[in-house]
């Protein structure tokens, strides 16, 4: 009977999530990155699973303990959730090593640089984890640069794909 329960769900989730911060990679320049575990409750990681989580305008920030913690994540309500629910905008913990958390705080501290969601994924074993980027802000110049080298390499293809013809 367990594995009937099993197949009724498994076409509503999706086989690999992975979930992008588009906007990450236009609007810095990423310096360093690194992987890092979420603390998430049972109606989360549920709807994450669906693929219904959204990582844009999300930013990572110390406590005055030194935890890292993602701020502004969306992760939609779950469906099926009722009363205990979770909050979709609420903070969630990250897990890393005691010795990458401290090279993170003294780079953010002394640097100014910013650490931001990269990517949301499920790995192998079903847990879900999050790629954690320390970037600095671009400029104004450097995102017409990056626009325009985007222009190129797709007015590059078309012409070698018309040329192949």
């Amino acid at each position: 009977m367990q594995h009937y329960k099993e197949f009724l769900f498994l076409p509503l989730m999706q086989k690999n999530i992975n979930i992008k911060n588009k906007r990450a990679r236009f609007d810095y320049e990423i310096l360093d990155t690194y992987t890092a575990g979420i603390v998430l409750g049972g109606t989360e990681i549920k709807s994450i699973r669906l693929g219904k989580a959204s990582l844009s305008q999300s930013f990572c920030e110390f406590n005055d303990r030194g935890e890292l913690f993602v701020i502004n994540m969306q992760v939609d309500e779950y469906s099926h959730g009722g009363y205990y629910n979770h909050r979709p905008k609420a903070e969630r913990k990250l897990l890393l090593n005691k010795r990458e958390l401290k090279k993170l705080r003294r780079e953010v501290t002394t640097s100014g640089l910013t650490i931001i969601p990269l990517n949301l994924f499920i790995n192998e074993r079903g847990l879900a984890k999050v790629n954690i980027g320390l970037v600095k802000g671009k400029k104004l110049y450097d995102k017409r640069e990056t626009i325009k080298d985007r222009d190129n390499k797709r007015d590059l293809s078309r012409i070698k794909k018309s040329f192949n013809r």
